[in-house]
Parts: structure tokens; C-alpha cells; sequence
């Protein structure tokens, strides 16, 4: 089996990312990544794109992770109230996800968060208080109190 060398114009999951040349199967790179735009063959101009590539994807990297650590530092043990019904016991008729709890810390502090960004372990389903950790990029994340209280 032949196989090419490929340098990735995007990020390809469990292959590598934009600005990396990778060894692939031939027929991989002519019948996906060439067609679908998310690699080239990597000739001896295409390794100058690459390390351009790279240099960019760092920066743009190390200002992600900034502006990460500023938002985390922004909203770690912010307090977000909910309110939802229950019934006796303060048992909630269905349940709060990490969706609702993202979109309500979004929609109290103004911070645009990734819907996937909540680490709940499972769903609310009673009255009282929670930690639920974020996790943004990387190793940086932080933690919101959420308050649930009957509606």
C-alpha cells in the first residue's frame, strides 16, 4: 500500500492539526482530505505553508488561551439562580442539563461560552445548590455555583 505526504489546511481529529504534515494512504488523501479541502500534498513549497501555518495556529493558540484564563479568572464562583417547577420535596418536573445551565450563566454574566463547555455529571433534578465546573480549553476551566429554586 502506497502512501503520500499530506499537509493538513484544518484540523483533522485523530490525524493531526492545521499546519502539520502527516503521512497518510494514498487513497485516503486523494478520495478525502484533497477533495475536501482539509489537506494538500505536500510538496517543497508546501512546507514553507506549513510552518507558516503553524506559526499562526501558535499565536492564535497562546491568545485563546489568554483571553481562556481571563474569563475563567472573570466568572470562577459566580452564583447563577435558576428556577424551575417542583413538585412536594422540592423534586423538579423534569430536569436541568449543562445546556440550560450554560445558556443561563450566559445569559447572567454576557460571557459567550461553548454550550459544550458545562461538566455535568448528570442532569438536576431537585431543588438546592450545585457546583458544576466548566472546562474551556486545555487545562484551564473554573466553577459556577447554580442556585435551583421552585418556580
Amino acid at each position: 500500500m502506497s502512501s503520500v505526504k499530506v499537509l493538513l489546511r484544518a484540523d483533522v481529529s485523530g490525524l493531526g492539526r492545521r499546519g502539520d504534515i502527516v503521512e497518510v494512504a494514498a487513497g485516503y488523501a486523494r478520495n478525502f482530505l484533497v477533495p475536501k479541502g482539509r489537506g494538500l500534498i505536500a510538496t517543497d513549497g508546501a512546507v514553507a505553508t506549513a510552518t507558516a501555518m503553524r506559526r499562526t495556529r501558535s499565536l492564535k493558540d497562546h491568545k485563546d488561551r489568554e483571553s481562556a484564563q481571563a474569563l475563567a479568572k472573570q466568572l470562577d464562583g459566580t452564583t447563577i439562580a435558576l428556577s424551575a417547577r417542583a413538585g412536594e420535596g422540592g423534586r423538579l418536573f423534569g430536569s436541568i442539563s449543562a445546556t440550560d445551565v450554560q445558556s443561563a450563566v450566559t445569559k447572567q454574566t454576557g460571557a459567550e461560552l461553548d454550550r459544550r463547555s458545562a461538566e455535568l455529571a448528570e442532569p438536576i433534578k431537585s431543588v438546592g445548590t450545585y457546583e458544576v465546573p466548566f472546562h474551556l480549553i486545555d487545562d484551564v476551566g473554573f466553577n459556577v455555583t447554580v442556585v435551583v429554586s421552585a418556580a
